[in-house]
């Protein structure tokens, strides 16, 4: 007799919808579009916009096939389903040549547009590294980009939260051309985060700029904020404290050797900021600027300041030394300082006392990451104090450079420290500590 029931359904088939977007979520676009061809209950779930909210889409200067295909396929994707898109990232990676960055200026003029017309949920757009300075950027190519990018961002204005263009590398006058086109519907802009840095071409001094002023002056509800020094002024701490002082939180600031740092900035300008902008934390990052002159001239103490990051990248200079930093300068913030990293060519200057002072002195430091000439025993006095309870370090990540080839005692020494301290180490800190020759 013949059978007519109906083929038992797979359990599979009976899987709740939340539970069956959960598993398309982990998915590449290649595996989503294959499991949509299952059955209409799959392909259903492949139109869920909750699977299209993040979306990265990378450009490689130099494609392989492979790359290439992925890289098509995105792009398709996010034409396909970009009124879903919340938060969008676009990656230039080593663009090579003037045909490549003009091919990339055609993509983004075509996607850009495409997502402006569709996407009414955007709050979040990262396009990091144009470097638009780079002689591959011819200036018509150029200036396209930078009209088809200012167009979006102004009809976006209205929905963004969060825009990130580090790296850009522009002319003053693009550069507030770009923010502009964030207030331009109402000349007000309401957005939370920027990311800035390095976002002006090297040498600009950008603090003394009418423009930036007046550019800064439409956002009213910045929270954090990510530029370089070059940009600070008391005319800008005024501005911040005039129109976002009740939202502003962070302060990301990078300081950097090619970039100018000798303006002059009021303490006072930075405690009446500190002041009406009670949730401020400051975070300084200094590259190859180590100098105590020049740090001084920055570092005052009205900033309220969370996060020091001193980094020499190897260089050595024995015009500068920086004991009277960690014994003059850095102690100012003992009360707020929670992240110290410190990566220092210290070859001519021990410092292991004035570090393990400054340390001390800081209580409310949770993370040090150190990278210099430095003695194994510096560690063992360091975790002595930690045991102690006289500091309340959670993080340790040490390096710790040595002029020898064969460092083989040292690392017995840290092996012996190590043991001495297991049990503080394992239940109570991220600790990571090594030799590192310096030949």
């Amino acid at each position: 007799m013949e059978d007519d029931s109906e083929p038992e359904q797979s359990s599979w088939g009976y899987l709740p919808d939340v539970c069956l977007r959960h598993v398309f979520h982990w998915l590449d676009d290649r595996d989503r579009s294959r499991a949509a061809l299952v059955c209409k209950k799959w392909s259903c779930a492949m139109y869920s916009g909750s699977l299209w909210r993040c979306r990265t889409i990378t450009f490689y200067g130099q494609p392989s096939r492979a790359r290439t295909l992925e890289f098509q396929s995105a792009l398709w994707y996010t034409k396909k389903f970009g009124k879903y898109l919340k938060h969008l990232e676009i990656k230039l990676s080593n663009p090579y040549n003037t045909p490549f960055i003009k091919k990339f200026q055609v993509i983004m003029r075509g996607l850009l547009s495409h997502l402006g017309k569709c996407n009414s949920h955007l709050v979040s757009l990262s396009i990091k590294y144009l470097e638009l300075d780079c002689l591959v950027w011819k200036n018509v190519v150029r200036a396209q980009f930078i009209k088809t990018l200012a167009a979006f961002l102004k009809r976006m204005s209205n929905q963004l939260e969060y825009l990130n263009l580090k790296g850009a590398r522009i002319t003053l006058e693009e550069g507030c051309e770009l923010l502009n086109s964030l207030s331009s519907l109402t000349n007000r802009s309401f957005i939370s985060e920027i990311n800035i840095e390095d976002f002006f071409s090297l040498h600009l001094s950008v603090y003394s700029s009418a423009l930036f002023h007046q550019t800064m002056s439409k956002f009213h509800s910045l929270t954090i904020l990510t530029f370089n020094y070059n940009c600070i002024s008391d005319e800008l701490l005024d501005i911040l404290r005039e129109h976002s002082s009740h939202s502003l939180c962070t302060l990301n600031i990078k300081c950097h050797i090619h970039d100018p740092h000798g303006q002059v900035v009021s303490g006072m300008s930075w405690a009446n900021l500190a002041k009406r902008a009670p949730k401020l934390n400051v975070n300084f990052f200094f590259e190859r600027v180590m100098k105590h002159d020049h740090l001084a001239r920055i570092l005052l103490v009205e900033i309220p300041v969370r996060s020091i990051s001193l980094r020499s990248c190897y260089f050595s200079d024995p015009d500068w030394i920086m004991r009277p930093t960690l014994t003059n300068l850095l102690p100012a913030y003992w009360h707020g300082l929670q992240k110290l990293t410190l990566e220092l060519n210290n070859d001519h200057e021990l410092l292991d006392n004035e570090l393990l002072q400054l340390i001390l002195s800081c209580k409310r430091l949770l993370f040090l990451k150190v990278w210099a000439f430095l003695s194994v025993s510096f560690m063992e006095r360091l975790l002595q104090n930690r045991a102690e309870r006289k500091c309340i370090l959670t993080t340790i990540k040490v390096r710790i450079y040595t002029a020898q080839d064969d460092s083989t005692e040292e690392e017995q020494l840290l092996a012996d420290i190590y043991r001495k301290f297991k049990y503080l180490i394992d239940s109570e800190l991220n600790y990571f500590v090594i030799t590192y020759p310096m030949v």
